[in-house]
């Protein structure tokens, strides 16, 4: 498909943001690549100064890029001022290369119970399972070898890569969940001493606009649900334990695990291979940094680091006494 800058002006404007660019509205344009391996029809972006001697070398046709920073742009490369040229890249990639929705499409070997019911524009590929009583609205993606559980509703314009397992779940809408991630299945809980195993009735309700990466699990609440926020981005390989309840616009981090009924408000990060404890609070606004150990509850607007995790003020005087210590 062949796209002009015109085109990604109104995308931009669609989305509230104004760029200020001499660019012709007809210039044809390819796509966006990296300061250093950019075409002459391509587009880039600037935003850390870390990249200034990349910058000079670009062969990109025009630059997000901030005004101040404008002026190190080389001749051949025109600017796109923009307020924040890192937002400006992810807005371009969903205009470039966004996943287009498709007319409906099934594939014949699918199986479907007959009491599913599914709305139009869905595609379905290859060995998907729908079983008894799905709800699928329209304009949803299911890749090769998706497994949907029994009475699972799905919302509108989802896009679930191949071999997404989906049980005992509510899915609203514009969700994307990557390969190999396990929705809704049971969580783990055993009797301390007898190892009785308990039991998951529960579900798991994720909101709209929410991303799921590779192999992470979410698991089903052991009486009501777990619960995912509109707008939360979770990377792969992660473990949200059953009843975590995570507020709206969190992001969590690749290797991540949230014990059982954790509660993580609106606006919190969480880094790498941090680890959660079940059963606390953890406020809004906060953040926790890579590799902590969360063991107890966190107030609002907090930043917490190491094991247990502190605030990451004190943890940095702690580790400058521990390395005049040493020495």
């Amino acid at each position: 498909m062949n796209f002009v800058f015109k085109n990604l002006k109104n995308f931009f404007k669609e989305h509230s943001v104004t760029i200020l660019s001499d660019i012709s509205d007809d210039q044809m344009l390819t796509g966006i690549g990296s300061l250093l391996n950019s075409k002459k029809q391509q587009l880039t972006f600037f935003n850390n100064l870390k990249y200034v001697n990349d910058l000079h070398q670009t062969s990109a046709l025009g630059c997000f890029i901030s005004k101040d920073h404008a002026p190190l742009l080389p001749e051949n490369c025109k600017p796109i001022v923009v307020k924040d040229p890192y937002k400006s890249f992810a807005l371009s990639t969903n205009f470039f290369y966004k996943i287009k929705q498709t007319e409906s499409f099934i594939d014949e070997s699918s199986f479907i119970d007959p009491s599913a019911k599914i709305e139009s524009n869905v595609k379905i590929g290859k060995n998907v399972i729908i079983n008894k009583n799905v709800k699928i609205d329209k304009g949803s993606i299911l890749s090769d070898n998706v497994y949907i559980g029994d009475n699972v509703v799905i919302g509108k314009n989802n896009i679930f890569y191949p071999n997404v397992v989906i049980t005992n779940s509510i899915i609203n809408n514009n969700c994307t969940i990557q390969s190999g991630s396990v929705i809704g299945d049971s969580g783990f809980g055993f009797t301390v001493f007898d190892k009785i195993a308990i039991i998951h009735i529960g579900n798991v309700i994720i909101g709209n606009n929410v991303n799921i990466g590779s192999n992470t699990t979410v698991d089903r609440a052991s009486l009501d649900s777990t619960q995912i926020c509109d707008n939360v981005k979770i990377d792969n390989l992660v473990q949200i334990a059953h009843s975590v309840f995570i507020g709206n616009n969190s992001i969590i981090a690749a290797q991540v695990g949230i014990a059982g009924s954790t509660t993580i408000g609106n606006n919190c990060i969480i880094g790498g291979q941090a680890g959660v404890s079940g059963h606390i609070n953890i406020g809004n606004n906060v953040t926790i940094a890579a590799k902590s150990g969360v063991t107890k509850n966190i107030q609002d607007n907090k930043i917490v680091a190491g094991f247990p995790a502190i605030d990451i003020k004190q943890w940095k005087k702690n580790k400058i006494s521990e390395k005049n210590t040493k020495i």
